[in-house]
């Protein structure tokens, strides 16, 4: 009896020890979860009838305190406009523009004429044309500005310089054909940094209505900026993206047309990538992409970024490298009722939509949502993740897949055979291996498909012919 009553301590001594642990270890919510069996959810958005995120966002316009217009005066400050000259050029259009500055002048207009740019600063920077704030800068009608020849690894076309600035209606021009490509000391001769405009450290910003090409570097380069718009640009041929975002914060990308960007990595329609720095609240929107080598849009960084309406077309005689849509799974994103279409796919197959992931936490809580996409030829693919919510989406010829995934909500899609590979049929549909998640509704096809995705049991169904 006695050694029954030591045992029965014992046992009773463990197990306040092993509650100890668990108490001491734990947070109150993992605590709550392991006492109640509680499945894993997302955090509850506020949402539209569509069921998507309300944007709460929207960038600021700059706003001119009063129209007070200078036309600048080609033969009072002797600028060259025909194509010439570009030392003369430079410094004499600095000038006016400087002038019009100090004279408090809030609109300066570019006469009809090109304008051949450029000043060298140091070893690795070619200086073009400042606009200061509060200024809005206009192009008359066949105005273009060209950074000259250099060898340089950085350049800007236009840099802005200060905040509440608007830049329209003209032609920022490149010279990536005629660049000089002097290798650096460690041998590299990439040479991605030369920008048609480059908004650094601006807040309040339109570009609009440009057509801006044949870069070495980026269609336009946001650095550190918040607030900036671009809209009904002409963003194309430019070695690196169109349009980069490295810490940006309500950034608003809608009705462009971004295209042929090609010649260095990433070559991206729109890449927002700004690691150590802070990317959120990014609306890229009713923009027409196509033959872009990279991919058209890639979210490295961002958070609560909106892909709403776009056209993304790989186009003929062009091949993709990563995209159409890439994003890592620290990133979060609504995609929707966007069209895309695949020719003959990229490094991941004809996947419209890829999300990367090395695992580990992603650190919010918020799903990634995609709904109502018309995915040509094309498919879906996410990993090593958590949370989506995929809805009324069309993948025509391509799959719909997850592995080593947590909570997939997968209503109301539909997928289709390809119609070129027959004989991997099968393997054109519903992928999944180690997921969890609730479906319903989704058809292959004219077919119903029952998927027996459970929110607490990982399930796996994978491809029996070519394996995962």
């Amino acid at each position: 009896m006695i050694y029954k009553n030591n045992t029965m301590k014992g046992i009773f001594s463990y197990l306040f020890i092993f509650l100890l642990i668990i108490v001491t270890s734990c947070s109150k919510d993992d605590l709550n979860k392991i006492l109640s069996n509680e499945t894993y959810v997302a955090d509850q958005e506020n949402l539209d009838a569509a069921g998507l995120p309300i944007r709460e966002f929207s960038a600021q316009a700059p706003e001119m305190p009063m129209v007070n217009e200078y036309v600048i005066e080609l033969d009072r400050w002797d600028i060259p406009n025909t194509n010439t000259d570009f030392a003369k050029t430079t410094t004499n259009l600095q000038a006016a523009i400087d002038w019009a500055r100090d004279e408090e002048y809030s609109r300066v207009t570019l006469p009809t004429g090109e304008y051949l740019v450029g000043e060298d600063i140091n070893d690795i920077y070619y200086g073009g044309i400042d606009i200061y704030g509060n200024t809005e800068f206009v192009f008359s009608e066949g105005a273009v500005l060209t950074i000259n020849t250099n060898d340089k690894w950085n350049y800007c076309v236009l840099r802005l310089n200060g905040d509440n600035i608007i830049v329209r209606d003209g032609e920022i021009r490149g010279e990536r054909d005629t660049h000089i490509y002097t290798p650096r000391e460690d041998g590299k001769t990439a040479h991605d940094e030369g920008h048609g405009i480059c908004v650094w450290d601006n807040n309040n910003v339109l570009i609009e209505n440009m057509n801006i090409h044949d870069v070495t570097g980026d269609g336009s380069l946001v650095l550190d900026s918040n607030d900036v718009t671009f809209k009904n640009n002409n963003i194309y041929n430019n070695r690196r993206q169109g349009i980069s975002i490295v810490g940006g914060v309500r950034i608003e990308i809608v009705d462009n047309e971004i295209h042929h960007i090609n010649g260095t990595s990433p070559q991206f329609g729109v890449d927002i990538e700004g690691p150590g720095r802070v990317d959120e609240d990014i609306l890229i929107q009713d923009n027409y992409f196509h033959h872009n080598a990279g991919g058209d849009i890639v979210n490295a960084t961002g958070e609560n970024v909106y892909i709403l309406d776009n056209v993304m077309e790989q186009g003929d005689d062009s091949k993709y490298t990563d995209g159409p849509i890439v994003s890592w799974h620290k990133t979060h994103n609504i995609i929707a009722r966007n069209t895309v279409t695949m020719i003959n796919g990229s490094a991941n197959g004809r996947l419209g939509y890829i999300q990367y992931s090395s695992g580990g936490e992603k650190g919010h809580n918020r799903a990634t949502y995609v709904h109502d996409n018309i995915m040509n030829n094309c498919g879906m693919y996410m990993y090593k993740s958590s949370d989506a919510d995929v809805r009324r989406n069309e993948f025509l010829g391509y799959f719909l897949a997850f592995s080593d995934f947590e909570n997939a909500i997968i209503i109301d899609n539909l997928v289709t055979y390809s119609a070129t590979e027959t004989n991997l049929r099968y393997c054109w549909s519903y992928r999944f291996n180690n997921a969890t998640g609730f479906a319903s509704g989704n058809f292959l096809g004219e077919e119903l498909e029952e998927l027996p995705l459970s929110e607490t049991e990982p399930y796996t169904l994978q491809c029996v012919v070519d394996g995962w």
